[in-house]
Order: structure tokens, then C-alpha cells, then sequence
């Protein structure tokens, strides 16, 4: 005779004190974090600065989606009401990641002789009037991220540079997965991520950037 046993879900299951989704935030951001800033070398850096304007742009095109995530997080933590323990340690941990972003680009910009966009403007709307809307804002913006650095991949002339976009991307990919989790979406619902132009990107951003 069979029977109907009650599968606690997965993101209650307790690690260590901690309900797996918190522990797989913290473990698999932190991780990520480490890879990626300790590949933003002086090496990396000299890099860009021989490969000419392009890489220039790209790097102050990936520069401003992270200045739009880290604004976007800020906020959030600012203004969203009833984030759970959880989602508000999320958000923290991608706020942090989107901020050690923005400065390792700004300083492979500024290293190799460039200049570095200024901070836009943004206005979110109504992104942050709950917790839900906020997680499905959040995800627009960590797949978005992950198409960029996808699209504008082969546009990289230095595989220095290559190397450490990819090591942000995956990062980034990581936010989205875990946002998705979140919203008890399926973290990886596609065999392949979708590759981006930068006008398309632009277009998707451009709602959000008021300057």
C-alpha cells in the first residue's frame, strides 16, 4: 500500500543552522567573488591598455549595467518592505558583488589610460513596492547581465580581458540562478544562455537609465 510522505521543500532543509537557501548564497557567491576579483590583475589591466579603444568601450559598456545592479540593490535594501531574512541576504550579497564589480572595471579602465562613464541616473519605478516584484525586477537584471557579457564576449580582442569577463559572468550567473531560486523558479531553465547585442542590452536598459 503506498503512502503520501511529506517532502519538506529544499530551501528549508537546515545546513548547519542555516536553511539551504542562505547557505547556498553565501557559498556559492563567495566562492565566485574570490575567482573573479583575484582574475582583475595587473596583467589584465596592461591587457586592455594594448588592445586599443574596444576593449575600452566593452569594459565601460560592462561598467554601466554594473553601476545600474549595484544602484538597483542599494536601493532595494533601502526600500522594499518584508524582504525576508533570507531575500535581504541575497540582496546584500549581490549589492556586495555588484559593488567589487564596478570598482575592478573602473580600475582596469582608469590603469590602462581610459576613462571610466560616470554613474548614471536610474529610477526603478515601482520595482521596489514589494518583495516580489522586487525578485522578478532582479531577475530581468541578472539575465540581462549574463546575455551581455555572453554577447559581447567575441568583440574582446585581449584574452586577458576575455578571461576576466568571464570571470564575472559567472558570477552574474550565479545571481541569476539564486534569484531565481528565490522566486521558486528553476535556476537553470535553458541548456544555453542567450547571447545579447550591446544594442539590445541598451534597449532593455535604457527604461531604467534616466541619464
Amino acid at each position: 500500500m503506498s503512502q503520501n510522505i511529506q517532502v519538506p521543500e529544499l530551501a528549508q532543509i537546515k545546513v548547519h543552522g542555516h536553511t539551504r537557501a542562505a547557505f547556498l548564497t553565501r557559498a556559492s557567491l563567495s566562492a565566485g567573488a574570490v575567482f573573479g576579483l583575484a582574475a582583475v590583475s595587473p596583467i589584465t589591466r596592461a591587457a586592455i591598455a594594448q588592445s586599443g579603444g574596444g576593449d575600452l568601450d566593452i569594459a565601460n559598456y560592462a561598467l554601466t549595467l554594473e553601476y545600474l545592479e549595484a544602484a538597483f540593490y542599494a536601493q532595494a535594501l533601502k526600500e522594499v518592505s518584508g524582504l525576508s531574512s533570507d531575500n535581504k541576504k541575497l540582496a546584500t550579497e549581490l549589492r556586495d558583488n555588484e559593488d567589487a564589480h564596478v570598482d575592478a572595471l573602473k580600475a582596469m579602465i582608469s590603469d590602462a589610460g581610459g576613462t571610466p562613464v560616470d554613474v548614471p541616473t536610474v529610477d526603478f519605478g515601482d520595482s521596489f513596492k514589494d518583495e516580489a516584484t522586487f525578485l522578478k525586477t532582479a531577475n530581468v537584471f541578472e539575465d540581462l547581465g549574463v546575455s551581455a557579457y555572453n554577447g559581447a564576449g567575441p568583440l574582446i580582442e585581449s584574452t586577458d580581458i576575455l578571461v576576466a569577463a568571464g570571470t564575472i559572468v559567472q558570477v552574474e550567473a550565479r545571481h541569476a540562478a539564486l534569484v531565481r531560486l528565490a522566486r521558486s523558479k528553476p535556476p537553470a531553465p535553458q541548456a544555453f544562455d542567450k547571447a545579447s547585442t550591446m544594442d539590445e542590452v541598451l534597449a532593455a536598459a535604457k527604461p531604467f537609465i534616466k541619464s
